[in-house]
This record gives C-alpha cells, sequence and structure tokens, in this order.
C-alpha cells in the first residue's frame, strides 16, 4: 500500500495536467451544479441532490474526491473521465443558454 502512494505521488508529476484538469473539471462541473439549481433546474442525481441541502458536504466531496482520484490513478486513466466531463459540462452549458435564451 505505502509503495502505491509513493508510486501515485511520483506520478502526478508526470501527469500534473491530467490531474490538475480533472480537478478543474469536477469543480466547474459543481459550479454550474449550484448554477442550474439556483435557476430552477432540478439535479437528477439522486445522491447529489441530497447533498444539495448540504452546502458544505457538497464542496467537500466535490473537491476531496476529485483530488483523491487524482492522486491514487495514474494521468492516462483519467482521460475517459476527462472526455466524460468535457462532454457533461458541454451539454449542460447548452442546456443552461436554451433555457436562458
Amino acid at each position: 500500500m505505502t509503495a502505491s502512494l509513493l508510486f501515485s505521488t511520483a506520478t502526478f508529476r508526470h501527469a500534473t495536467v491530467e490531474k490538475v484538469s480533472f480537478i478543474i473539471l469536477t469543480q466547474l462541473d459543481l459550479t454550474l451544479t449550484i448554477l442550474a439549481t439556483s435557476l430552477g433546474f432540478t439535479e437528477l442525481n439522486p445522491w447529489m441532490s441530497s447533498l444539495l441541502s448540504t452546502p458544505l458536504q457538497l464542496f467537500l466531496v466535490k473537491l476531496l474526491v476529485p483530488v483523491l482520484i487524482a492522486w491514487l490513478v495514474p494521468g492516462r486513466l483519467l482521460l475517459p473521465a476527462i472526455a466524460f466531463l468535457f462532454f457533461v459540462l458541454g451539454w449542460n452549458i447548452k442546456e443552461l443558454l436554451l433555457t436562458l435564451f
């Protein structure tokens, strides 16, 4: 276990762009979720919907879990998640723009 954590630390430097991108995209997703719910949209994910009532827990979960994932998962394995987050963010922005305009 200790060796794998040290290996994760060593690989963090080699995949900093992927890992930081993953964390930033999850924070953008959180920001869009909060914006959308404040505009009257409904969160479809039941787990996230329950966290929206407690902002501190929501922030901690949406910050600590992605940081932990980025720390432990090799950067190249984050690429599908990064692509999916780009798709989700694009979809959310499209829906917000269509509704607002």
